[in-house]
């Protein structure tokens, strides 16, 4: 079922490379599509819009009923039992809480004497946040966009999630009353991207598009940056663990199966010293497996995306997790800790035999909107930094600018730029 492959062998770099690059590129004929709606939305707005989601999504809806309206939230939230609230609302207080640490403020100096510098920390203005609704409903990615905005002081969030039938989701309903957001769309795809991206005469346009969606939704934000601001291009979700003589196999083969569960592109992937760990994992994948209700998507992500890798060490695992750059990485060790600062690229870290993937997407308060298909060598978690833009701030007394006025006027000349050098020397009563 899941491969078992040595780091030595042969096959190891082909299949490895694979791996990592999994899902990372659009074709020519997504991108191609992608285009043409984008193009669509932004000459015929709201029809565009309408037009796709029936096509794609199969339900009707007019300019009039995209968005959902108080009484049909109402409905929604009818068949929201109290216990999912309260597990909603508990999942809100702790992202919350972690999140408040992250909050940026503005900051001045006097650099010298007549100089004043600093920087304003201003909050996104209007921002979009992108549920999934197609194979699953995720409200957990609601809480996790929406509260960060909110902590960074974002004035207004809009919401779009395809909605199957024409019906709100109850979850998505739930998790917006939780977080406060008022306004919801009923849309999804390529066209509500590129609805909040341009706007239309019904959905208003944003400042930044975040949350994850399918590869028409990636491939949207990608070509639709620029005109706003995105969080990542989110790609097939991933789990990678290392694990040493002290795991427990049937909570890797728990973990491994987690993931995989969530489409036929996730990636499932374990590395290991010991060879007899690895196939107690295998086993215990196999007697897991069938008991799955996504047995169908899980089984297919690990025969083409899964492998348990047998290393020489635990430094050679780190170094090809390094490579990789996993969204989520789980160190079952003796000592995680220890190892801790040797991982330079990881979306998120799980340290210990306790510490499954799942606590981080729902509950331990951590986001869970992450770099995916190696971007975690540059990219990081979604955060309340997000939603701030940085404005500069500079001061200089008359005495101060003559000071470097020499120097200004020169550098402003080596780039063949007079009237920089002007607008220096017009103040020294020079021209």
């Amino acid at each position: 079922m899941i491969k078992i492959i040595r780091a030595g062998d042969r096959e190891f770099e082909k299949y490895f490379g694979r791996l990592r690059q999994r899902g990372g590129v659009f074709t020519p004929e997504l991108l191609t599509s992608v285009v043409e709606i984008i193009q669509d939305v932004v000459v015929r707005g709201d029809e565009a819009v309408l037009q796709y989601t029936k096509q794609f999504d199969g339900y009707d809806l007019t300019a009039a009923t995209m968005e959902a309206t108080r009484e049909e939230t109402e409905e929604a939230l009818a068949s929201v039992s109290e216990e999912d609230m309260n597990v909603l609302r508990l999942a809100a207080l702790r992202i919350e809480k972690y999140h408040r640490n992250q909050i940026v403020k503005g900051w001045a100096v006097a650099d010298e004497e007549g100089v004043e510098l600093g920087q304003r920390a201003l909050p996104l203005r209007r921002v979009g946040i992108y549920a999934p609704g197609g194979k699953a409903c995720y409200p957990s990615t609601i809480l996790m966009a929406a509260i960060p905005a909110q902590l960074a002081g974002v004035e207004e969030i809009i919401l779009v999630s395809p909605a199957k039938g024409g019906k709100l989701s109850p979850f998505v309903a739930a998790a917006a009353l939780v977080t406060g957001v008022k306004r919801i769309f009923k849309i999804g795809g390529a066209q509500a991207i590129a609805a909040l991206a341009y706007g239309t005469d019904t959905v208003p346009y944003v400042d930044k598009i975040v949350g994850p969606g399918n590869a028409y939704v990636a491939a949207a934000k990608k070509l639709v940056f620029g005109q706003v601001d995105i969080d990542m291009i989110a790609g097939p979700s991933e789990v990678v663990i290392i694990a040493d003589q002290t795991a427990d196999p049937t909570f890797a083969a728990a973990d491994l199966l987690a993931q995989a569960e969530h489409d036929e592109m996730a990636a499932s992937v374990l590395f290991t010293t010991e060879e007899n760990l690895a196939r107690a994992i295998a086993g215990e994948i196999e007697k897991r497996l069938p008991l799955l209700p996504k047995r169908d998507i899980a089984e297919k992500s690990l025969i083409n995306y899964g492998a348990i890798i047998i290393t020489e060490s635990i430094e050679q695992a780190i170094a090809l997790v390094n490579i990789f750059a996993p969204e989520h990485l789980e160190l079952m060790l003796a000592e995680p800790a220890r190892y801790l600062l040797k991982i330079r690229n990881a979306g998120s870290v799980f340290l210990g035999h306790f510490t499954p993937e799942a606590l981080g997407d729902y509950l331990a308060g951590t986001n869970h909107i992450l770099p995916t298909g190696g971007t975690a060598r540059f990219s990081s978690p979604l955060g309340v930094y997000d939603f701030i833009k940085r404005m500069s701030v500079l001061s200089f007394s008359e005495a101060a600018l003559g000071k470097l006025s020499k120097n200004a006027i020169y550098f402003a000349r080596m780039e063949g730029l007079d009237a920089h050098a002007n607008s220096v020397l017009v103040r020294k009563k020079e021209v």
